[in-house]
């Protein structure tokens, strides 16, 4: 067995052991909230908004935050409709999802990505939220870790090559 089959074997095996655990109607029913949530990244975009209506002295930083955070958005879904990996058929997923493909994970590129933005601006608390997020999608049964971690990856290298945009400065080179 190779390394790609090493890899793949092990995705199966833990979004199957993650989507049993969802078994249990109170960590199913947190997985769905998170899971529809997150979609589109609106929780992220909620956010980055309320931030900016709240906390007027950094209400430039907030919306660019949330600028970066729906770009990494944007990004993720371009890569999916590129590389076109099929959801996880062998769990029984629970919630149905927007499209049919799975890599990267948009849920977990946007919640990266306002983890990076956010938590930049002091906000300790999207960070968790971000990863119970990711987690969500295991849960679910819509993706696989590999889809989480390389979405995971795509909205922090976004949201972090924009951190000097983000607080004021010039976009990075």
């Amino acid at each position: 067995m190779d390394d790609l089959d090493d890899l793949h074997d092990m995705d199966h095996r833990i979004v199957a052991a993650l989507r049993a655990c969802g078994t249990d109607p109170r960590v199913a029913g947190a997985a769905r909230a998170l899971s529809w949530a997150g979609e589109h990244a609106a929780l992220w975009l909620a956010a980055g908004l309320a931030g900016a209506a709240v906390d007027r002295g950094r209400r430039g930083a907030w919306l660019r935050g949330t600028a970066l955070t729906a770009g990494a958005h944007l990004v993720s879904m371009g890569v999916k409709r590129v590389v076109r990996r099929p959801r996880p058929a062998h769990v029984d997923p629970l919630v149905r999802t927007a499209g049919r493909h799975s890599f990267p994970s948009s849920h977990a590129t946007s919640s990266a990505a306002a983890a990076v933005a956010f938590g930049a601006l002091g906000v300790r608390a999207v960070p968790p939220l971000a990863a119970a997020v990711c987690v969500s999608r295991l849960v679910v049964g819509v993706h696989y870790p590999s889809d989480v971690a390389a979405g995971a990856a795509l909205g922090a290298l976004t949201a972090r090559l924009g951190a000097r945009w983000m607080t004021g400065g010039t976009p990075r080179d």
